[in-house]
């Protein structure tokens, strides 16, 4: 599995330590440039787009619009799609709870890999806790939390044997789980890397990488779950499952390191994740620019507004909520010039149509972002749902 990270020696650390930095740098800028209010919204709605892209690598696409539905109970009378959308209720579930912080400190050990792994597969339906052996072609259950017992193969690679597993995370754990922020940083790529070579589990491995790899940056930056490298690597799956294969070749020679896997595919995958987080980061600050959205959102609006299916002045209570955060409900009939009565109905119709939400009837009144109106007011964010 050496070597596990990137030597001090390499000629290319310069410039992996630059991306770091630059990433730490444009992830801070953005968390800052955000209302605290609007940080739960928008992490709702990026936990619901890292499911969808991290499934989509899998092969199991579950579009944001069907998964909130599946968070509201709604499930479609398909079989096949209401395993999935418990799939991705599930996985959200479990990024909550690495969200909330509870994987802090911890999130590169075998625990902590083990209780990711545990929590997802508990909540996924039977038919999705099975596996076919590659050669007896027998049913085999995957077990929550359990490492696997038996020899796999995967594509070309041939991960340790079933009774090292064990032995092997110990090592991963020595190794990852006690850097320094930036060291973990550039680190996160190869600890996700071996994570994969060593392949702990029957199945869910790389949601499992994922999802560690998120936790990680979550409190190496503090970036309040309002972005995720999960886009980037499955709008780039081809060059994301490439670079993880590289990655398992042999050293090419004595320049190429001194452990007994490649040191050059494992920085070349380095700068591949730190540029994708980088590009991630960018992509959400453009969204989030705070006047461009507004223009997106009152476009909606008033198109609503026309439609009859919003109050007047829907518009004014969105741009209050988009610019102070928190909008108190004493304040609203103000702000729709409307009685006390009819402001209680208007917003009632936004809480209804999700673009506000509240914690209780009294709390203040908060900006939401519906998955089903990514497509206006978050354009790019994922595939509009064409079926």
């Amino acid at each position: 599995m050496e070597p596990m990270l990137i030597s001090e020696g390499s000629s290319r650390r310069g410039a992996l330590t630059d991306l770091a930095l630059e990433l730490g740098q444009k992830s801070a800028g953005f968390r800052r440039s955000l209302p605290e209010s609007l940080l739960t919204s928008l992490a709702d709605l990026v936990r619901s787009m890292n499911c969808y892209y991290s499934n989509l690598i899998e092969g199991h696409d579950t579009h944001p619009i069907d998964i909130e539905r599946a968070l509201k109970g709604d499930y479609s009378k398909d079989t096949k799609k209401r395993d999935l959308q418990l799939e991705a209720k599930a996985h959200i579930t479990v990024q909550q709870w690495i969200d909330s912080g509870s994987l802090n400190g911890r999130a590169i050990t075998a625990d902590a890999i083990r209780e990711i792994h545990k929590r997802f597969c508990e909540q996924l339906p039977e038919d999705l806790l099975w596996v076919e052996h590659p050669e007896t072609k027998e049913k085999i259950e995957v077990i929550p939390g359990e490492y696997r017992d038996l020899d796999v193969v995967v594509g070309r690679h041939i991960p340790v044997s079933a009774p090292a597993v064990p032995r092997f995370l110990k090592r991963f754990e020595e190794v990852y789980s006690k850097l320094g922020k930036t060291e973990t940083i550039i680190a996160a790529a190869a600890a996700h890397h071996r994570f994969a070579w060593i392949h702990p589990f029957l199945d869910g491995n790389g949601r499992v990488a994922r999802l560690m790899s998120h936790a990680t940056l979550l409190e190496a930056f503090d970036t309040g779950g309002v972005w995720s490298i999960a886009r980037g690597l499955a709008r780039n799956v081809d060059a994301y499952k490439g670079h993880l294969t590289a990655c398992d070749l042999p050293r090419r020679n004595d320049l190429d390191g001194r452990g007994h896997l490649s040191e050059e595919t494992l920085t070349d995958f380095t700068t591949f994740f730190l540029t994708t987080c980088i590009d991630q980061v960018t992509f959400m600050e453009r969204l989030m620019q705070p006047d461009r959205l507004r223009t997106r959102i009152l476009l909606w609006t008033e198109e609503e507004i026309r439609l009859g299916k919003l109050p007047h002045k829907s518009g004014a209570i969105l741009e209050a909520a988009l610019y102070r955060g928190e909008i108190p409900r004493a304040e609203t009939p103000a702000i729709f010039e409307a009685s006390e009565r009819s402001s209680s109905r208007f917003v009632s119709s936004l809480l209804e149509r999700g673009v506000l939400t509240s914690e209780s009837t009294r709390a203040p009144l908060r900006l939401a972002f519906p998955a089903a109106l990514a497509s206006r007011w978050m354009p790019g964010l994922f595939p509009e749902k064409t079926g």
